[in-house]
């Protein structure tokens, strides 16, 4: 390594890395005062910015003047000198944008999940990218990256996702890839929303947060000290598989498929413990809304699903003592009609209290979390190829 650093075209490269990381952050800056924060010499700073200047990486966005000296100028990244590409598929629908090296939308384009084949699925996906791409003005070829939010685990010894049962075909990412024809990284949809979580919405700013998704299924995105946490194998957050201590035990397959606590407080488990309590109702959502309009019955199906989900919550706190626990997904939004049986239930467990919020990100979370991770693969993949 030492040899290495006395490599005049390695420690450039170092230093172009080192200015660009500071624009992204902060925005324009000119030579002096970027010479001032990275402590690097006034002529090395210049040197670096003529060669990012000259590869289109950045360049002049204006000019200071008014103060004593020559008229300083402006530099900042340049985000349009190539685009990234985030997907999010969901049970129902499938979303897609194509964003700038900022994590601008250039284009979007969502699409009901109508596949019920690995093939179908691939394709649709494909085709929502390129409509994707059309709308941002840009040749699908010519995206750097693109980075897939899905149910499941993605083990890359088997090339195949795991702890998925509601996608079709066991071949699924093998599909993506050739369908896609770009790179591609393919990661667990509720880790992309903490991603989503920490840079846009709830845990920004925050280094130890959680969010604990409850909708169709149940997970759990991990950040420790400001870095997505995975685990050894990719399934850290799988907490559709704690047990429900306070239900009965669900259904065999039901358990062994999607978890136990999935089974019982995923929408599923609400809509199958509404109509236990003789509610004809066909979604959560409906549930949801039945209680907000006064319904006892679904209150108290409603408290229930609180008290559920308090307890994941108690247990979550217990093992990561996050600065805050976001919920989302589409039963955990609803934060106003749980967030009384959630604190009792908490109570009751000990003096444990994590801080709990609702995601104000909506359906977006996983799509935006995608497109930051393609950005940071983006700047990785551009400058790899820089490297001597």
């Amino acid at each position: 390594m030492r040899g290495d650093l006395g490599n005049p075209r390695l420690l450039r490269v170092l230093n172009e890395r080192r200015l660009l990381d500071h624009l992204q952050e902060h925005g324009p800056a000119s030579r002096a005062d970027l010479a001032k924060i990275t402590g690097l010499s006034k002529p090395t700073v210049s040197a670096a910015l003529a060669g990012l200047e000259e590869d289109g990486l950045v360049h002049l966005v204006g000019e200071v003047s008014g103060r004593p000296g020559p008229v300083t100028s402006l530099y900042d990244v340049n985000a349009a000198a190539t685009h990234v590409a985030g997907v999010d598929i969901g049970r129902d629908w499938i979303r897609v944008a194509v964003a700038d090296l900022r994590g601008t939308f250039a284009g979007r384009k969502d699409g009901r999940n109508t596949a019920q084949t690995s093939a179908e699925l691939a394709d649709l996906v494909g085709q929502l990218c390129r409509a994707a791409a059309r709308e941002a003005a840009v040749d699908w070829p010519a995206i750097a990256c693109a980075v897939v939010g899905s149910p499941g685990v993605y083990d890359p010894a088997l090339g195949r996702l795991e702890f998925a049962p509601n996608l079709p075909g066991s071949d699924l990412a093998e599909r993506l890839r050739a369908a896609m024809e770009v790179d591609l990284v393919i990661e667990n949809d509720i880790n992309l929303a903490a991603v989503g979580e920490h840079v846009h919405g709830a845990g920004r700013g925050k280094s130890n947060f959680a969010l604990v998704s409850i909708g169709t299924g149940v997970g759990m995105g991990i950040v420790i000290n400001g870095e997505l946490y995975v685990g050894a194998r990719g399934a850290a957050g799988e907490v559709s598989y704690v047990p429900a201590a306070e239900d009965p035990p669900p259904p065999s397959g039901d358990a062994l498929a999607h978890g136990a606590t999935e089974a019982v407080a995923a929408a599923p488990g609400v809509v199958r413990a509404a109509r236990a309590a003789g509610l004809s109702l066909e979604t959560a959502k409906k549930v949801f809304a039945a209680a907000a309009s006064g319904d006892g019955v679904a209150r108290a199906v409603v408290e229930a699903e609180g008290r559920r989900i308090g307890g994941l919550l108690v247990a979550v706190a217990a093992v990561l003592d996050p600065e805050v626990i976001v919920l989302s997904g589409g039963v955990g939004r609803n934060l106003d009609l749980l967030g009384e049986a959630i604190e009792a239930r908490i109570a009751e467990l000990g003096p444990l209290r994590p801080s709990v919020v609702a995601s104000t990100l909506g359906d977006s979370g996983v799509l935006l979390g995608a497109v930051a991770h393609a950005r940071t693969r983006a700047w990785d993949l551009i400058f790899d190829a820089r490297l001597p």
